[in-house]
């Protein structure tokens, strides 16, 4: 994992899908390691993180859904004081920067507010396991996947 240390530390200011969140916070997939390399180096300030107040909504799904309110806000709480990470608002810049993306590229409603956040927010890469992203112009886009561990057969 130290390939993708060192690709984080070459940026100042790594925006960071819900995926990778998700993957940390679960902690059940082959993807929970390389998540976990993300939030290490960057609660150490190896880099800036951004993502969006999306995210808050995305995380808070399952705990909601699994009627466990309590978990949902140690998200929340999780998002705001985590160090060294931005909760980017979406606001009319963001909303219309999101409407180019999607008009030049397709992106669902909610990817494309939290890639124009991060923009907005001076991100120079983009780290996600969503491949729609590689298309898109504006940030170096990161795939989780690529720095995981092989899959084995059990």
């Amino acid at each position: 994992m130290a390939g993708l240390a060192h690709i984080l530390r070459a940026h100042r200011r790594v925006g960071i899908d819900t995926s990778v969140f998700i993957y940390h916070l679960e902690g059940s997939s082959r993807l929970a390691a390389p998540a976990g390399v993300v939030f290490a180096e960057l609660a150490a300030g190896a880099f800036e993180g951004v993502t969006s107040v999306l995210t808050l909504m995305e995380i808070a799904v399952k705990p909601l859904r699994l009627n466990r309110p309590d978990m949902a806000d140690e998200y929340d709480m999780l998002l705001a004081a985590f160090p060294h990470l931005i909760v980017g608002n979406v606001d009319r810049g963001a909303a219309r920067r999101a409407a180019e993306l999607r008009a030049a590229y397709r992106l669902r409603p909610a990817d494309a507010l939290q890639f124009a956040v991060c923009l907005q927010h001076g991100a120079t890469a983009f780290l996600t396991n969503d491949r729609g992203f590689r298309r898109v112009g504006g940030l170096h886009v990161l795939l989780l996947e690529s720095f995981a561990s092989p899959a084995t057969d059990t």
